[in-house]
Formats: C-alpha cells, structure tokens, sequence
C-alpha cells in the first residue's frame, strides 16, 4: 500500500483524497475526502486572469489540506488544476502560492488528460457490476468544462469541450455581477444553443451515442440524484451508483430553471456554492442524454479526483 494525497482543483471546486492505494491488488483504504468551494475561475471566461480574492480562496483551503496530508503522512502529492488554470494569464501566481504551501507545482493537465483521469476514477469499480454494459460513456459536468470519454477497459475516445456550469452561468445569467433568477427564456435558449453547439464538437472525435451506459460525475450529477432520491442531507453511500432516468431529468431541470436562488438554497441536499449554477449544469447533462438516447444515468462518487489517487500510487 502506498499512502497518497490527490487534489483536483477545477473551475468550482477544490478537493482532497487521502488514500492507502495498492495498484497491484486494486485495494484502496479512504482516509480523508474533503471539498471546498472556492470558484478559482471567477470571471475567467470574461477577463482571461484569476481573480486576486479566488487565487486567495483556494490558497486558503490548500493550507487546510496541507496540514491534513501532513497528519496522515502522505508519501507522495499529486495536484492536478483543470480549466481555470488553462485558461489563466496570471496562473503563474497560483502555481507559486500552491508550491510555497505544498511543496509541489500543479500539474496543469490538457482536457484529454483530465478525461482520462475521470475514466480511471468512474470506472475501475464498475467492472463486474450487475447490467451495466461496454462501453461506458463517461460525462464530467465541471465548472469550466465537460469531459466526454467513451472506453471499455481503457479509453477509446475523449474531449474536453467548454461549456461547463459556472463559464454558462457567467456567460449567459449574470447581468450587471448579478445572476438573473429565475433565467428567462432568451437565457436558456442561449445556454441550449451553447451545449448544442459544444456537443458537435465533441462528436467530432467521440462518438456518444455508441456507448451502452452513461456514467455521470461530479456536483452537478450528484446534487440531481440527492434530489431524485429525495435524500434530507447529501448521503454519498446513497448516491454512488444510484440511477436516475431520462424523465427524471428532465423534471429536476425544469424545476431548477423555474426556481429562484431561495427555492433552490432551500433544496435539502444542495451545497451552498452550487446554488446558482446547477441550473446550467442540468441542462448539460438533459442535453447529453437526449443526443444520445440514454434512459438513464448510473451517478458516480468516484471521478477524476480518485484517478488522480491511482495515478499517484
């Protein structure tokens, strides 16, 4: 067993897994899980540079994770930023702060990297469970990107496209720093045409509707399942690998797209930071699910940030 830390930091989130990981036996012992909301790609997609108060936000948590990495005693760090730190003029300012703290650089990963890591982390537990077919269709519904990825026992195809729930949000519901709530009609449309237009372009080199079981990560897919499952507090053990249907999708969509910031900070089950852009999220994954034809989504707890754990060990 190797002890390892992983942190996945996106657009929205950061993370952390501490983890005992044996690669050559599959073992793996979860000791600390943790996530923080800290929007490192506040405005972003506007101004092309990290935001000083979002650089300082997610510092903030990576000191927190630093002294757990440092309890545990954690033998090797993997820190992998996504697209907020691709995107960034000034990342060299955060790549500075995470080393200072951490003692290691993030490693600014291409989206067909991510991808992989997301496939690694869905889909190493999935082998052998009860009627879910080849190939997988993995979707990672992020803040500033959505990884498609379609494999079997390794990938077959990926891309990272831009349409990802806080970048929609920014781009089509904010009018003078203010989210529009509920969204009009014109801002849903935008956003549709948005995702249509993102969904093409993933087609190009992966073929969605050919995989037999869509398998969704991250807040957005597992807040969607809380709800359908009609959960009083986020339950992980009862989300992961939980099923929810095309229909009941589409009812949770309309229903956050017809709520207001209020009505959907009053969800059970909703994380505070995901208040105002879930409603963008849940149109990516109804999207995806009526361009492919997929009756149902099997919801994964497990994604990039485990593929990071495995990589590490």
């Amino acid at each position: 067993m190797t002890r390892v830390a992983a942190i996945d930091c996106g657009t929205n989130s950061i993370r952390l897994l501490v983890a005992d990981v044996d690669p050559a036996t599959g073992g793996f012992t979860e000791l600390d899980r943790r996530m923080e909301i800290v929007r490192l790609g506040q405005g972003v997609d506007r101004t092309g540079r990290l935001a000083p108060e979002a650089i300082g936000r997610t510092l903030d948590a990576c000191r927190a994770y630093a002294a757990s990495i440092e309890e545990l005693g954690a033998e090797r760090i993997r820190f992998v930023a996504t697209s907020a730190s691709r995107d960034a003029e000034n990342s060299d300012t955060f790549v500075r702060g995470v080393l200072d703290i951490l003692g290691v650089e993030p490693e600014v990963v291409t989206g067909d990297q991510e991808a992989q890591l997301s496939f690694d982390g869905a889909t190493k537990e999935l082998v052998g469970a009860d009627h879910l077919e080849k190939p997988y269709l993995v979707v990672d519904i992020g803040g500033g990107s959505t990884e498609f990825v379609v494999g079997d026992d390794r990938v077959r195809a990926a891309r990272s496209v831009d349409i990802g729930c806080v970048r929609l949000t920014e781009r089509h519901l904010v009018v003078d720093g203010t989210v529009v709530d509920p969204p009009t009609a014109e801002a849903i449309a935008a956003i549709r045409a948005d995702i249509g237009a993102a969904l093409d372009l993933a087609e190009e080199s992966v073929p969605l509707a050919s995989a037999a079981t869509l398998v969704g990560l991250a807040g957005t897919v597992t807040t969607i399942a809380a709800m359908a499952l009609g959960l009083e507090e986020y339950d992980s053990e009862a989300i992961h690998h939980s099923r929810v249907s095309v229909e009941r999708v589409r009812e949770i969509t309309e229903r956050l797209l017809s709520s207001t910031h209020e009505e959907r900070a009053a969800i059970p089950a909703m994380h505070p930071g995901r208040v105002d852009v879930i409603p963008s999220g849940a149109l990516v994954l109804l999207a995806l699910m009526e361009r492919t034809g997929a009756r149902e989504v099997v919801v994964s707890e497990h994604d990039i940030l485990d593929g990071i754990a495995w990589s590490a060990a």
